[in-house]
């Protein structure tokens, strides 16, 4: 399929978990560290299903011109369940990232732990 015919393009793209409690949070802080317009994926787990990941990261590159990824785990993750400490956050994040940069090398990635309390730590 061809996307030539598109010209809009954006900054980047969040990847984030889709738990209700941190919607405005991601939203916020994106519109205010993203220089430019942003596409967001939410889903369970943020890069948890990373097949599923890689795939929506690929259509935003091809439909908007994507330069920029932004991948977001978070405490208290409910897809994680007890396995969901910051270590395994972290690891899961970090190879995330190998695998994006693998397959889209020109891509800036940058890796966030997000806290209940609303604070980003950067990974």
């Amino acid at each position: 399929m061809s996307y030539k015919h598109l010209k809009h393009s954006c900054q980047a793209i969040v990847v984030a978990c889709m738990d209700f409690r941190l919607q405005k949070i991601i939203h916020e802080w994106a519109v205010k560290n993203i220089k430019g317009q942003f596409d967001m994926l939410t889903l369970a787990g943020g890069v948890k299903d990373l097949n599923f990941v890689l795939g929506q990261i690929e259509l935003s590159v091809k439909l908007h011109h994507t330069k920029e990824v932004y991948l977001i785990n978070h405490e208290d993750c409910g897809a994680y369940g007890k396995t969901g400490n910051y270590k395994k956050h972290q690891n899961d994040l970090k190879y995330a990232k190998s695998k994006i940069a693998e397959k889209f090398p020109k891509l800036k990635i940058y890796l966030f732990y997000l806290k209940l309390d609303g604070k980003f730590v950067k990974v």
